[in-house]
């Protein structure tokens, strides 16, 4: 069937919005690459606006590698997308096969204090006191604990193992198999998709962790890679003295914008790194999880 003049005029002027919204989108993308391979003095001479430079450089990358403040908040923030990532997952999973049971006892309690938790939330400052009376200020379990599972994810998770055909936990019942190694053995094996696609949201979110460590983390030794790059990028501008806001190595010079974009950027490529391997889960489990049947 042939195409009638409108429908291809439709089709050609959605094909040209589309390509007008990636390159949009993906200019300030390549903006901040691009400049963070600029030499600062040739981004000085151009007025701050380099399309292509003319020698890339990889000097501010250098910098940032060799200073420790930057380091050591690249490590915070890894290992709370690492530690954080599994419990979370690990949590997150043991609780929802729990209330995926209908023979568990108390099952609809916990499902009403599960629902309770994603309507009402219960504010900054009784969190806040949580956390210091457990003694978490100024640790870095403080980013984790408090945030270890999310009620959403449990309910959808829930109802991705509610799937799951009673069958084979039945089957693996008669062959001598106990609740646990049921979990382990055929319930995680066969929830690859969804845990990866819940994976992947809590490694963006305990990665970009920024206001729960404004509040508990006052060591500056302990803060995660979001504070330091704030602080790059709006307090070094307000700093004196030739001393940088995010305690950099003294004998530094204050980070010109080239540094700013390559702290960007690094804050950002892991997560592009690790999304191109989870998205074939990405679709599948989320739509496992909140669709039953």
């Amino acid at each position: 069937m042939r195409e009638s003049l409108g429908d291809r005029i439709f089709n050609i002027t959605n094909i040209v919005l589309l390509i007008i919204v990636a390159l949009v989108t993906l200019f300030p993308l390549y903006y901040v690459f691009v400049v963070s391979f600029t030499e600062p003095g040739e981004f000085a001479d151009k007025n701050g606006f380099v399309l292509l430079p003319s020698r890339w450089s990889t000097g501010a990358y250098e910098y940032l590698l060799s200073t420790s403040a930057f380091i050591r908040a690249t490590g915070v923030s890894a290992f709370l997308a690492t530690a954080g990532t599994l419990l979370s997952l690990m949590i997150t999973s043991a609780f929802s096969f729990g209330l995926s049971r209908k023979r568990l006892r108390g099952r609809n309690i916990m499902l009403f204090m599960v629902m309770f938790t994603i309507l009402f939330n219960p504010g900054i400052i009784p969190v806040y006191l949580l956390v210091r009376d457990l003694g978490l200020i100024n640790s870095v379990w403080s980013l984790i604990i408090p945030v270890l599972t999310s009620g959403w994810y449990v309910i959808l998770m829930k109802s991705f193992f509610d799937s799951i055909p009673i069958e084979l936990e039945e089957a693996a019942m008669i062959d001598g198999c106990n609740e646990l190694t049921i979990f382990f053995r055929i319930i995680l094996p066969l929830s690859a998709a969804s845990l990866a696609a819940f994976g992947l949201f809590y490694a963006v979110a305990y990665w970009n962790t920024f206001f729960s460590a404004v509040l508990y983390i006052n060591d500056f030794t302990k803060v995660p890679l979001q504070i330091v790059l704030r602080n790059m990028l709006i307090d070094s501008d307000t700093a004196v003295g030739g001393a940088s806001a995010v305690e950099m190595a003294s004998d530094k010079q204050l980070p010109t914008q080239t540094i700013k974009m390559a702290a960007v950027v690094i804050s950002t490529l892991p997560i592009l790194i690790v999304y191109p391997f989870l998205q074939k889960h990405f679709t599948k489990g989320v739509m496992l999880g909140s669709v039953k049947g």
